[in-house]
């Protein structure tokens, strides 16, 4: 007996929007219990959405990083459109995105309130300074886990790139809109440069 169309569309509307409540999920825990800035989130997402759901794999999670990095706002904001435009195009987009501005939109909204007190409370303070020490060591984890992946990419070409916009970012103090532009326009040249190789070998089997 053959499913009916009625019922094989309903079951894919259920599916989507389970996917959809898991994307939501996911970006409102990520964005509530991140602090320290976007490189933070990094880690997180890494966790969640490469190791734990493989909604994408290592490389696409560099590539999401290199677009997040590079595009204008927020990284968590970008990374989430990203995900959420792989995982269920439109909807999942803005569905990421609301999960991941509902956090800290609500938080700064209360905040705004007793702004005053919350500056002067010598615990908060405390408290904000523990955190950094601890912002920092998921910073060095996520550069860690990172590098090791370009490097057991076994490309030497990227991994020349790693240590040069390192050396002209902590080294020699440029400017990392200028890192990302010519690390972008070497990597076209690198893509241009390979797939015309590939087309003159498919050309020469022939």
């Amino acid at each position: 007996m053959q499913n009916s169309p009625t019922a094989g569309s309903g079951r894919s509307h259920t599916g989507k929007a389970s996917l959809l409540w898991k994307i939501f999920i996911s970006t409102l825990y990520l964005s509530a219990f991140t602090f320290g800035g976007g490189y933070v989130i990094v880690t997180l997402m890494k966790k969640k959405f490469v190791d734990q759901y493989h909604w994408i794999d290592q490389e696409e999670m560099l590539d999401l990083v290199a677009i997040a990095q590079s595009s204008p706002g927020p990284i968590a904001v970008n990374g989430a459109i990203v995900v959420g435009y792989k995982l269920a195009g439109l909807a999942g987009v803005i569905t990421a995105v609301a999960g991941t501005v509902l956090p800290p939109f609500t938080i700064l909204t209360l905040i705004s309130f007793c702004y005053a007190a919350f500056r002067s409370n010598q615990i908060v303070g405390w408290m904000l300074n523990g955190m950094q020490a601890g912002v920092g060591a998921v910073i060095a984890q996520v550069v860690w886990e990172m590098g090791c992946g370009v490097a057991r990419s076994g490309q030497i070409s990227a991994l020349f790139i790693m240590a040069a916009a390192f050396a002209a970012s902590y080294v020699y103090q440029v400017n990392t809109i200028l890192i990302i532009l010519v690390c972008a326009l070497i990597g076209i040249v690198r893509s241009l440069y390979e797939s015309r190789k590939a087309g003159a070998g498919k050309g020469d089997s022939q």
